[in-house]
Parts: structure tokens; C-alpha cells; sequence
């Protein structure tokens, strides 16, 4: 049994006519990195309301099949006691800043006070987990006159600091250039390395193909793949349920049409240099 259990759960949020989730079923295990990815509108974001509680606690709507945390429906979970161990990391870093507190230090510290940590050990918590994020230097700054990036770095920062279990990240890093993009798979890299289990939406594929341990598809708010990365991201037939799929992928394919086959289907970019330099010798040798 997972950490996570979803057995044919459809969900419609209220006033709509058309669910959101259709008849998904699926179990999320602890510490491992799922990549959920889909279209636009396809259901990503309701999956992660559901996972963190937020449906049907906050949402309302009309919920059938089960959700289960532990074992427990998430309708008798207290949202209150999930939310200590599961933190929730919202696309749009403007609406995860508080907009009570006066500096970086303080806004760190919001989720720790609330768990009532003495103030010396929560202090130092927020240095430790500054310096691990690298902003230091913000800590003196107003929250609300940072830059979308620093804002997303902070919003990571409020979450780690309070030792969570669960990440469920929705698209980290969609308002972001390529180098705050770096930065913040750095921290998921580190949180991943720390055995936290991640849950991220993300729409850059080759992100998911290089982090993930699993993917899931998500499609007109049905679950139509889930597995390891390496065996759906290989799948050009996931192309065909309007999927994205890695570069590598992509490329592989027209070697293929090209005559050019590799030993395996790669789906990250150092995978794909390997085994063509690996052709290559192997050419080189006959």
C-alpha cells in the first residue's frame, strides 16, 4: 500500500457540469520523485489540490471514490495536522508570500512559529535553510518587492524550514528564466537526495525525464499513464495523447527514420550522447 492511495476518484468542482478528475486510480509511494505532466487545463493542478487536502476541504464540490493519506480518507484527515507533513508550493510564487511580514526572515519563520518552535531553534532554522537556498542575502528584504524568482526561492525556503515529509510542487518554475529554472531543480535535486517524496507538475519534459523516478500523464482529467520515466517517456505513442516528450526522444525517432538506430530509446540528453558517441566508436572499430 502507498503513502498515497487514489482508487477511481472523480471529482467536479462546484458549479461546473464537466469533472475535473475522471476515475483516476493510482498509489504514490514515500520518497519517491513523481513528474506529473499533461496539456494545459488537463487536470495537474486538481491532482495536487487533492493530494494536499485542499479537495474537498477547501473546494468543496462533488468528490466520489477514496483518497486515502496513510491510510486515512482525506475526508476525515485534519487539514490542519496534513499540513505539517505535506507542504504545498503553488505556481504562482505572488499568491504564496503572506503579505504580513516586513522581511524574508520573518516570512521564513511565518510556518515555523505557527508549529510553535522555540525561538533559538527557529532562528537558527531559518539561517540554516537560507544558506542552503542561497539567499542570505534577502533576508533583510520586504517579501513583497522581491522579483518572481526570489519569490519562488522564498516560497521553497518557508516549506523546507518546516521539515515536511511531502512536496507537491505545481510548475516551480513556469514564471521563471533558464538560470532561476537551475536553481530551483537544485533544491528539488536536494530534496530528492534527502529522501523527501516529490510530487511536481512541471512542463519542461527533459526536466522530469533527468529528475523524476516516475511520471504520470494527466489528459482531459484522466490518468492514462503512469510508471518509471525511462518506459513512459520512451513511448512515442504518448505523442499521439498529446503529450510532450523529452528532446532526446524526439530525436531519436528521426535517427530511426534516418537508418540510424541506437541500442536503447534515450530520454535524457547525457543518455543520448552516450550512446551515440558509443555508435560511434563502435562504427569506428568495424
Amino acid at each position: 500500500m502507498g503513502f498515497i492511495e487514489l482508487k477511481d476518484v472523480t471529482y467536479t468542482y462546484p458549479l461546473m457540469h464537466t469533472p475535473a478528475l475522471k476515475n483516476i486510480t493510482c498509489s504514490l509511494e514515500e520518497g519517491k520523485f513523481y513528474g506529473v505532466i499533461g496539456e494545459n487545463a488537463g487536470g495537474k493542478t486538481t491532482f495536487c489540490n487533492l493530494l494536499r487536502g485542499l479537495i474537498p476541504h477547501f473546494y468543496q464540490g462533488k468528490l466520489s471514490g477514496e483518497v486515502l493519506i496513510e491510510g486515512e480518507d482525506i475526508r476525515k484527515k485534519d487539514i490542519d495536522v496534513l499540513s505539517t507533513r505535506m507542504g504545498y508550493i503553488f505556481q504562482n510564487p505572488f499568491t504564496q508570500i503572506s503579505g504580513v511580514r516586513k522581511t524574508v526572515f520573518e516570512e521564513i519563520a511565518l510556518g515555523l512559529e505557527n508549529l510553535g518552535i522555540p525561538k533559538e531553534k527557529m532562528i537558527q532554522r531559518v539561517i540554516e535553510v537560507a544558506e542552503l537556498l542561497k539567499i542570505e542575502e534577502l533576508l533583510e528584504n520586504d517579501p513583497n518587492r522581491l522579483s518572481g524568482g526570489q519569490r519562488q526561492r522564498v516560497a521553497f525556503a518557508s516549506i523546507i524550514a518546516m521539515d515536511m515529509d511531502v512536496f507537491v510542487i505545481d510548475e516551480p518554475t513556469s514564471q521563471l528564466d533558464p538560470e532561476g529554472t537551475e536553481r530551483i531543480f537544485e533544491i528539488i535535486r536536494m530534496l530528492k537526495d534527502k529522501g523527501k517524496t516529490i510530487i511536481l507538475v512541471e512542463h519542461k519534459v527533459d526536466l522530469v525525464a533527468e529528475y523524476a523516478d516516475e511520471v504520470l500523464i494527466i489528459q482531459g482529467g484522466e490518468l492514462v499513464r503512469k510508471g518509471p520515466v525511462k518506459e513512459v517517456l520512451s513511448d512515442v505513442g504518448m505523442l499521439e495523447r498529446g503529450a510532450m516528450l523529452p528532446q532526446a526522444v524526439i530525436l531519436n525517432r528521426e535517427l530511426m527514420e534516418n537508418g540510424i538506430c541506437l541500442p536503447e530509446v534515450p530520454v535524457t540528453s547525457e543518455e543520448c550522447i552516450r550512446l551515440l558517441l558509443e555508435r560511434g566508436k563502435e562504427h569506428g572499430k568495424n
